[in-house]
């Protein structure tokens, strides 16, 4: 009867509008974002190739955090892969925030990463 999205379609409508202006290339690949309600994910891809360079999140064993799903994680999470970057010779990438509103998790791996020396 109503053409109605849920908000997990709107996000992902979002995102597509997104990707459609949003490009990395190997001098600057992409740092693109995934949260779920337990996680948060953070990869820099390579889109020329289709690559995930380096990736980072709360589901891994050897993330030190105890609780995936909130700010301190996601602070973490953008910590590391800054530091990750760093050390593969990535200086810069564009960041993806994958549909999601840049505040909260997304804002605070965001500003960790800028914070451990990643240019967004």
């Amino acid at each position: 009867m109503y053409n109605q999205t849920t908000s997990h379609e709107r996000r992902l409508q979002i995102h597509e509008r997104i990707r459609k202006k949003l490009r990395g290339g190997p001098e600057r690949p992409r740092l693109s974002v995934y949260r779920s309600l337990k996680h948060i994910y953070g990869q820099i891809i390579d889109d020329s190739t289709g690559k995930t360079l380096i990736a980072a999140s709360t589901a891994e064993k050897s993330a030190k955090v105890k609780n995936g799903g909130n700010i301190a994680a996601a602070k973490a999470i953008g910590q590391e892969i800054a530091k990750r970057a760093l050390q593969e010779g990535i200086k810069e990438v564009v960041f993806d925030r994958g549909g999601h509103r840049y505040h909260g998790r997304v804002k605070a791996l965001a500003d960790a990463a800028r914070e451990a020396g990643l240019k967004l």
